[in-house]
């Protein structure tokens, strides 16, 4: 388990640092463009402000990465009189926010659906689901942030239209504190959650489907085991296979991906900062965005990956072979071990 543990930090470690190497060439490596005199800069670019001019290639990297990994000196903004740092620190939490609140509601959502309908395949339960779900992942989610806010928002008045309240109550602010946090982002979440719990419900229900066609499934059965026992005991752990493959790279990718939920509902967050930056080309915050998305896909594959493998414990069991996670994600068909032990 130690060993499995410490190859994927030293392969995340791998990817930042992959990361930052293309990152750094594409803003700092290529030549400098030319910036249109209409154009009036408020503070200098990453070159003048890092001191960048004048050195050879390999020493501008090693002093970018200085600053970035020993300092988190991300620049100024060369538009607004902030630090990128204060800019992503403020916009942090309310993306964060957004991303794990709507996560657990598509989870809640696509987990009974997708059981309910690999219990009663073909059934109206099941069309009516599934068509209820292509609606969910065919709406585009502006278009849908839009309706909830009208209806749930402006013609209800159940619910906030948009804006943003801290989780913690400052006297300067507005409003604040968890009530008032959670009413304002009940709507995203809805609109975060219907883009994802269609693709996952239709994957918990092929998941599901496969796995009680099994042989320890019919198995199980034949012994007397109730329908809900063998969900516990012998589908849910190898259907939540995939499920885990798939919520890494979505939830990290659904950082960046926010910002069309985050313009709509007028969130401050990091989608709504990098929507800013790149109208006013402010390259700074767009580099600081850039790190910190890639940053939190690779943190989240390596969350799934070490979820995988308390799930999967082949994964850190197989022993005299170099085995990655997905040569074991396809077999599949074997099922995970200790869950087929004989039912009492």
């Amino acid at each position: 388990m130690l060993l499995f543990v410490v190859r994927r930090l030293a392969w995340a470690v791998g990817l930042v640092a992959v990361v930052s190497l293309i990152t750094f060439v594409i803003f700092l490596g290529l030549p400098d463009r030319t910036i249109n005199s209409r154009q009036a800069l408020v503070t200098p670019n990453l070159q003048a402000q890092w001191h960048l001019d004048g050195h050879s290639m390999p020493e501008k990297y090693v002093l970018f990465l200085k600053h970035i990994a020993l300092h988190g000196d991300f620049g100024r903004s060369m538009r607004q009189p902030l630090s990128v740092r204060e800019i992503m620190t403020s916009a942090l939490p309310v993306t964060a926010s957004l991303v794990i609140g709507g996560t657990i509601m598509f989870l809640l959502l696509a987990f009974p659906i997708g059981l309910f309908s690999a219990l009663r395949p073909r059934s109206l339960l099941d069309k009516g689901l599934m068509v209820l779900l292509l609606v969910g992942v065919s709406a585009h989610p502006v278009f849908l942030g839009l309706i909830l806010s009208y209806f749930l928002g402006f013609k209800w008045h159940v619910t906030p239209i948009a804006g943003y309240c801290n989780l913690h109550y400052h006297p300067h602010d507005i409003c604040g504190g968890p009530r008032y946090w959670a009413l304002h982002m009940i709507l995203p979440w809805i609109t975060f959650a219907f883009l994802f719990a269609a693709l996952y419900a239709r994957m918990i229900r092929a998941s599901v489907i496969e796995a009680l066609s099994e042989d320890y499934v019919r198995t199980a059965q034949a012994k007397g085991a109730g329908t809900w026992r063998i969900l516990r005991r012998h589908v849910s752990r190898n259907a939540m296979l995939p499920v885990v493959s798939m919520l890494g790279m979505d939830v990290g990718i659904a950082f960046g991906g926010s910002i069309f939920i985050e313009t709509v509902f007028d969130l401050p967050g990091v989608g709504q900062a990098l929507y800013q930056a790149l109208a006013s080309a402010d390259e700074p915050v767009i580099l600081g965005v850039a790190l910190l998305v890639s940053v939190a896909v690779v943190i989240a594959n390596l969350a799934a990956d070490l979820l995988y493998c308390v799930i999967d414990p082949r994964v850190r069991t197989r022993t005299g072979q170099q085995e990655t996670t997905l040569a074991v994600r396809r077999r599949r068909r074997e099922p995970v071990r200790g869950l087929t032990e004989p039912v009492s």
